[in-house]
């Protein structure tokens, strides 16, 4: 069940569409169950579904199309590493294994205090930034290097 606070602002999102487009809120609606719970479940999916008057295989569509959306436990932070050409050509997968080697998951798991998860991610418009990390889909870290890794990881353990 949607909590008052992701209905709230649902509610709030759905001021920006016509009466007949709710649905147009749907991509708002599953990032705002997905800050409040760190992950999205089909019944939020179903749930979201309902409240915006759409069928529930819509809603899981969009939450499975687009790489921002955490359909298991991911984690406090987590980190998306962009794999796409631009990023592999300039490092990424060298990013991966250092990360991986660093938190000691893989791509798709948890750290066993459940504070990191790691992920692969589509390409995210920072080319020129190239290897770009997203944390929490709120913060694009790029230019990643071993120190630099270090430092968002150091930085992230204080939080």
């Amino acid at each position: 069940m949607l909590s008052e606070q992701v209905k709230a602002k649902i509610d709030h999102e759905l001021k920006k569409y016509p009466a007949n487009q709710k649905q147009s809120a749907v991509m708002s609606a599953l990032r705002f169950v997905q800050d409040e719970k760190g992950w999205i479940a089909n019944d939020d999916m179903a749930d979201v579904a309902t409240y915006l008057g759409m069928a529930q295989m819509a809603v899981y569509e969009v939450a499975t199309f687009y790489h921002m959306y955490n359909l298991k436990p991911m984690g406090k932070h987590t980190l998306t590493v962009c794999t796409n050409l631009s990023c592999t050509l300039c490092g990424a997968l060298d990013t991966v294994k250092y990360i991986e080697t660093k938190l000691g998951i893989g791509i798709g798991e948890v750290t066993a205090d459940g504070k990191y998860g790691l992920r692969e991610g589509e390409c995210m418009g920072t080319c020129i930034d190239a290897p770009i990390l997203a944390i929490n889909n709120k913060k694009l870290c790029g230019r990643l290097t071993p120190e630099k890794i270090d430092q968002i990881l150091a930085e992230l353990d204080q939080s």
